[in-house]
């Protein structure tokens, strides 16, 4: 890239096509905006401007005009359910295509924007999206920039099995819920439509309802039920354990159906006393008692990343310590309808 003067009515030079404006130009009652590549014609028309062009800038060898700069590093940050808007002034943006949950490579991210001028910034890794809403956007600020820039910063966005920024959209899956009586019948109807919400406003359905008693053999076999046969539930939700009792009946019987704890407890408040836990490719979730009814706990985190068919796993959960503290104000992390349901000051 080198600069040239346009003087006032001096006829440009040929060789000037392509140039870059650096500041905006009004000619002939036309707004001009820098950044503008200048046509023949442009060049044409600023033989006979009355007025103060300035410097352009003129591209070399290996130079990109931020417009298309900005494109070939959005096309190496975006994977799935993302959609491409711009560019708008060397900005691209990405909006999410599908409902679900926005995944961020947060390291290579960073990476990448420690390489001058190249810009890359998202909505928060974990976040629950709604199709349109935009996630991230992609800027390189000067006009012109030298491709190898660009190239270092793709090969960044390249690194590892997925990509820099997606969309984990929500797919429809069977859920069974098993209650132990601890939950009384006056509480129960509440409980229900709380969960259906849940559940249904995130694509999926509730298949049964199950209140047994307080004791193994009757939790071990409504969980047996719910994990086993053709009819068997991708998901099964919990109520009413003691998450701090290794004797609990639901634990007890997920040891007695060869299945295996997860997780005790998650990195978030409220609703850290939630576990998880897996029986063949079932996944089982203890809610907590605030998170059955009408708080917005953790709970509201972890199950949408489940019914985008991630696995219930301690990879799943380990992300909420970063920003866990769920007060109202981290609020527009949750899923819409978590987001006018109580919250703890702290």
């Amino acid at each position: 890239m080198h600069l040239e003067y346009l003087e006032t009515r001096a006829r440009p030079r040929e060789d000037l096509e392509g140039a870059v404006l650096t500041r905006d130009l009004v000619v002939d009652g036309e707004r001009w905006s820098k950044g503008r590549r200048l046509t023949a014609r442009d060049l044409d028309r600023l033989g006979a401007f009355d007025g103060e062009v300035g410097v352009v800038l003129v591209p070399e060898a290996g130079d990109l005009h931020e417009d298309d700069a900005a494109l070939r590093l959005a096309d190496a940050v975006a994977g799935p359910n993302l959609e491409r808007r711009g560019p708008s002034q060397s900005r691209v943006d990405l909006v999410a295509a599908a409902s679900g949950v926005l995944h961020v490579r947060i390291a290579e991210l960073e990476r990448l924007n420690r390489i001058d001028p190249l810009e890359v910034f998202t909505a928060l890794d974990g976040q629950v999206v709604e199709r349109g809403m935009l996630v991230a956007s992609v800027k390189v600020a000067p006009h012109l920039v030298p491709a190898e820039l660009v190239t270092a910063g793709a090969r960044i966005a390249a690194f590892g099995r997925r990509a820099l920024v997606w969309v984990a959209p929500f797919v429809p899956m069977r859920v069974a819920v098993v209650v132990k009586e601890s939950i009384h019948a006056p509480a129960r109807q509440r409980f229900e439509a709380s969960v259906r919400t849940k559940v249904e406003s995130l694509g999926s359905s509730v298949r049964s309802f199950e209140y047994v008693e307080d004791e193994n053999k009757a939790v071990e076999r409504a969980l047996s039920a719910a994990t086993t046969g053709r009819g068997k539930a991708d998901l099964v939700l919990t109520a009413g354990g003691r998450s701090t009792d290794p004797a609990d009946p639901f634990f007890v019987a997920i040891a007695a159906l060869g299945g295996r704890m997860v997780r005790r407890g998650v990195p978030a408040h409220p609703g850290s006393m939630l576990w998880l836990a897996r029986i063949g490719r079932t996944g089982i979730v203890g809610l907590p008692t605030c998170g059955a009814y009408s708080k917005a706990t953790a709970a509201d985190l972890v199950l949408p990343r489940l019914l985008t068919g991630e696995p219930v796993s301690a990879r799943t959960v380990a992300p909420l310590g970063h920003g866990g503290i769920l007060t109202r104000d981290m609020r527009f992390r949750f899923p819409a309808y978590a987001r006018e349901l109580e919250a703890p000051e702290g």
